[in-house]
């Protein structure tokens, strides 16, 4: 129902003073932009009709200019304003809450993308406002204190989002009357307590996005009658207890998001068999034991599986072969063993992009290549991370295989023998992890060939920007090595070759100036020796460069 198409990026003068108290003379007619938006504007409101029909905007009634003819005021109440659109510009200040006094026809009001201080304004729909508000968007500005009571009188609203700003206290109790709101996002702020009950009355709710808050206490018993529920991103709070049984009559559920809580509970007596929608699981950092639950590979669309940092215990089934859709899988920090037979069923999921069992199957072999004799599958896998697991064994031919990988991370484990040469042949490979480890032999020139990481013209149109379905990686990379990232896109993960912590010995190859895309280099805590090879000064992208505790000498040229 936003009927005011004209964004302030393309009209400035026009929308800013809805806020404006700005008085000037009168002294030059008005600019001919100026007049035309205006025209243009009356077309997004409704009776009565303005009669704007002089030649000077500037004598227009409700319209006040400076003294260029620059229009500085627009006062026209009872006019009929249904919609306002202020995103994504510069707006700063308090939002007069008498503006809503005089927009008593308002149906959508979107101030998202601003830096707009204050409170959000709650006596929106009360008596003489506002009471026809289907749509308040008020996300990523400086908004700060305590939701006030008054939004459960909008009867009509049916979106209400406030995420990324300051604001804090209690959930109001009264947003919960306002039953047909659909859409209820207010993540990245500080609200606490526990979530209602009474959030059953809001039976048209498909979107509920809390995450990234200080709410506590256990999910609401009932939640399973929120029937049309679609998207639920709760994660990073404080919340508590097992999952309801009930949860599982959401049957249109598409994503849930409950990672990084104070959850608990065996997760396999849960039946996820009727989320037949469901594409997206997140369950990490909680307190979930039991096993991974046979009944979730009957959803058929799931796409990603994060179950890391829990108590779960077992083998991977066979059944999840079920899922032609998986494409990202993490598994790490859990009590699961068999990583041979994990591996065997894994590499015949034809969709896996991105395979995660970090600080799981600890203490076990990597599977070699006796154990994968025929190995044909994970023709799509771009990482592989089996980090911090104390694995042993050597780094298996069968990866030599993964012509798609780009990112191996085996660091942290018992791994012996060779760096094999044939990973300077994988084309896509540009991350190498291998630290901590007990590596020994030489550095191998067929490394510092890696196609991925050699200098090409036309690198930029081949760089892969695959989304995965969540965070990947949290790296640290920069000068002062004191900036953290996130990242859902290999394309801005940083170009790697990582053997600190090993027994490597010999030279530093001189062809190491050719993978000039590469931006860290850490080859610390080894036996090499010799002369640093000048060609380093090549490597122009480097922003880490750590060869300490080593046997060589010479000079880096910059």
């Amino acid at each position: 129902m936003i009927v005011l198409p004209y964004k302030l990026m393309a009209h400035d003068f026009l929308l800013f003073f809805l806020f404006s108290c700005i008085i000037s003379t009168n002294i030059h007619a008005c600019k001919q932009t100026q007049r035309s938006s205006l025209l243009s504007f009356t077309s997004t409101l409704s009776s009565p009709p303005l009669n704007w029909t002089s030649l000077d905007c500037c004598r227009w009634k409700g319209i006040t200019c400076d003294q260029d003819g620059w229009v500085t005021r627009l006062l026209l109440p009872s006019k009929g304003l249904k919609g306002v659109d202020l995103s994504s510009n510069h707006f700063f200040g308090a939002i007069p809450s008498s503006f809503f006094q005089q927009a008593s026809n308002l149906t959508s009001f979107n101030v998202s993308n601003n830096t707009f201080t204050g409170y959000v304004p709650s006596s929106i729909c009360l008596q003489h406002s506002s009471p026809f508000l289907r749509l308040l968007d008020f996300s990523s500005n400086v908004f700060s204190g305590n939701l006030a009571p008054g939004l459960g009188k909008c009867s009509k609203l049916q979106v209400f989002r406030a995420g990324h700003n300051n604001i804090s206290g209690l959930f109001p109790e009264d947003i919960y009357n306002a039953t047909k709101v659909e859409d209820i996002a207010l993540p990245f702020n500080s609200l606490h307590g526990a979530i209602s009950d009474k959030i059953v009355n809001l039976t048209n709710l498909a979107i509920l996005d809390l995450s990234f808050n200080q709410f506590g206490g256990e999910l609401p018993q009932n939640l399973g009658k929120l029937s049309k529920l679609k998207f639920v991103t709760l994660d990073f709070n404080n919340l508590e207890g097992a999952l309801p049984p009930s949860l599982m009559n959401c049957t249109n559920l598409v994503e849930l998001h409950l990672g990084i809580n104070h959850l608990e509970g065996d997760i396999s007596v849960l039946d996820f068999s009727r989320l037949s929608q469901l594409t997206k699981l997140d369950l990490m950092i909680n307190n979930f034991t039991g096993t991974v639950p046979v009944s979730l590979y009957s959803c058929r669309f799931l796409k990603a599986i994060r179950l890391t940092g829990n108590h779960l215990e077992g083998q991977i089934q066979i059944e999840i072969l079920s899922l032609k859709s998986l494409s990202f899988l993490s598994l790490g920090f859990n009590q699961f063993t068999n990583l041979t037979g994990a591996i065997k069923i894994l590499m015949s999921c034809r969709s896996l992009h991105s395979l995660f069992l970090t600080g799981s199957f600890v203490g076990e072999r990597i599977p070699s290549d006796d154990d994968l004799v025929d190995f044909h599958g994970f023709q799509n896998l771009r990482i592989l991370a089996l980090v911090n697991s104390n694995l042993t064994g050597q780094i298996p031919l069968w990866l030599s295989k993964l012509k798609n990988l780009q990112v191996l991370a085996l660091r942290s484990n018992q791994i012996t023998g060779p760096i094999p040469s044939w990973l300077g042949t994988l084309p896509r490979l540009f991350y190498i992890g291998l630290s901590e480890n007990r590596i020994s032999g030489e550095f191998p020139k067929q490394l510092c060939r890696l196609p991925s990481l050699l200098y090409e013209p036309n690198f930029a149109s081949q760089v892969d920007n695959y989304e995965f379905e969540f965070p990947a990686f949290s790296f640290t990379i920069s000068k002062t090595g004191n900036q953290t990232f996130t990242s859902q896109t290999l394309h801005f993960y940083p170009a790697t070759i990582d053997l600190s912590k090993n027994n490597i010995s010999g030279y530093i190859p001189a062809e190491i100036g050719q993978l000039q895309l590469l931006r860290k280099l850490a080859l610390d805590s080894n036996n090499f020796s010799g002369i640093i090879p000048d060609q380093i000064s090549n490597l122009t992208n480097l922003e880490v460069l750590n060869l300490s505790t080593n046997h060589l000498y010479g000079i880096i040229v910059s």
